[in-house]
């Protein structure tokens, strides 16, 4: 008998969550490939591993067994990879990272140039995800590591499996469309009356920034409701509202917008976060060192104790 980690780690994520579509979304791939896959799991062990309830799967006898020597077989696999890397003169890996567009365009590039000229044998590869999916996906195991945001009004939900480095903190600056800009600074709440152009509530940055001006006594009068910061950006150098933008957003404006220190910043802090298992992993450290050399060309360094690298939500 052959096991296939592929399938097996589509066993281990349909026992946790209870259906397909859950276990799929999880690791990111289509219903019908996890079907297809636990289908041919059952062909290589010869067993009927569950039954459908509906919508809901239940596991047969053979199904847990299997799941549970799962666990076991998927945490020895991350164990070996980290003694083998261990053992190597020079350091190999290749990574998989999950990102989202402003850390992709800004921190990323300048990372992996420093780190191909340092470190040439570690591989790092991306998959771009929302900010509120990557860290599900390192927990699950289809990333070795991904960017986090928290903002200092609403910080996001963690697991306590995963460990979180911090890497930088930005402030969110007012972006105005050109010559409309009615001071150097202002408040948050001086763009109560301008229409707004914002990401949806259900990201974690709409969510965010709505949180931060309902503190400040108004509710956003939103007129373009878009995801990326870039478009965003574009949307206000066209004169269609005002927006919030952090550090990052920054890297590439649009010409014209006009960009206005705010007394009350809204904050947010970047970390990477892998496993807590991970932690001993050289490449993945490597990664996370050419990240902080990054954010810190860019003004926007954070200074840890070096005996408490990282930092952990319980």
């Amino acid at each position: 008998m052959e096991l296939s980690l592929r399938r097996l780690r589509m066993l281990r994520e349909l026992h946790r969550r209870g259906t397909v579509t859950a276990a799929a979304a999880a690791l990111h791939y289509t219903t019908s490939a996890v079907s297809q896959q636990l289908a041919l799991l059952e062909r290589d062990v010869g067993a009927t591993l569950f039954v459908r309830h509906g919508r809901r799967v239940q596991l047969t006898d053979a199904g847990l067994v299997l799941a549970e020597h799962a666990e076991e077989i998927l945490r020895s696999v991350e164990r070996a990879t980290t003694a083998l890397e261990r053992t190597q003169d020079g350091v190999t890996a290749r990574l998989v990272g999950g990102v989202w567009a402003s850390v992709a365009s800004s921190l990323l590039p300048k990372a992996l140039t420093l780190l191909a000229v340092e470190h040439p044998g570690i591989e790092v590869r991306t998959k771009e995800l929302a900010p509120e999916d990557t860290a599900g996906a390192v927990q699950v195991g289809t990333l070795d590591f991904s960017f986090v945001i928290d903002y200092s009004n609403y910080p996001m939900p963690w697991d306590p499996a995963l460990t979180r480095v911090v890497i930088a903190v930005e402030r969110l600056h007012a972006v105005m469309p050109p010559g409309t800009a009615p001071a150097e600074t202002m408040t948050l709440a001086d763009l109560a009356e301008y229409p707004w152009v914002l990401a949806g509530p259900t990201s974690h940055f709409g969510r965010a920034v709505r949180i931060a001006c309902q503190r400040s006594g108004f509710e956003p009068r939103i007129n373009h409701e878009v995801g990326e910061q870039a478009t965003a950006l574009a949307m206000v150098a066209a004169g269609l509202g005002v927006t919030l933008v952090s550090d990052l957003g920054l890297t590439l404006p649009p010409p014209g917008i006009e960009v206005v220190a705010l007394t009350d910043p809204l904050m947010r802090t970047i970390s990477i976060a892998h496993r807590g298992a991970d932690a001993q992993r050289r490449p993945l450290q490597l990664v996370i060192d050419a990240v902080r050399t990054a954010a810190a060309a860019q003004g926007l360094a954070v200074s840890l104790p070096s005996e408490e690298p990282s930092i952990t939500h319980e």
